[in-house]
């Protein structure tokens, strides 16, 4: 049996754009998403920790080191620029082997520079 786990995770990312009259996704800065494993295209959740909101939704590679973290169509009503959001991915592992996987997580500063 495989269960889902956690695989990437961007902290205290902050909410630089909201653009509603795109056809959906979030644009998140490409070296952020290199360094947290999630690759363009990718299902992740948006955590916004100023309202409670938890959507899904894919990604797309904004320029690198643009500190990008754009909240397009529909996800652009679950949060306003200077939000914190948290961006999660999962990924699938066989029972019993969940401690064996490593996520690898990303914090960022208040200008979305990753910290660690």
């Amino acid at each position: 049996m495989l269960i889902s786990v956690l695989k990437s995770k961007i902290n205290s990312a902050c909410v630089t754009e909201a653009e509603l009259y795109y056809e959906g996704s979030i644009t998140v800065d490409e070296s952020i998403l290199k360094a947290a494993d999630i690759a363009p295209g990718e299902k992740v959740q948006v955590l916004n920790i100023n309202n409670g909101s938890r959507i899904e939704t894919y990604t797309i590679a904004g320029k690198p080191g643009s500190g990008i973290v754009c909240l397009n169509g529909p996800a652009a009503r679950k949060g306003v620029v200077g939000d914190k959001v948290i961006i999660v991915s999962y990924g699938l592992v066989e029972k019993g082997k969940e401690s064996q996987s490593n996520p690898r997580i990303v914090y960022l500063d208040d200008q979305n520079k990753i910290k660690n």
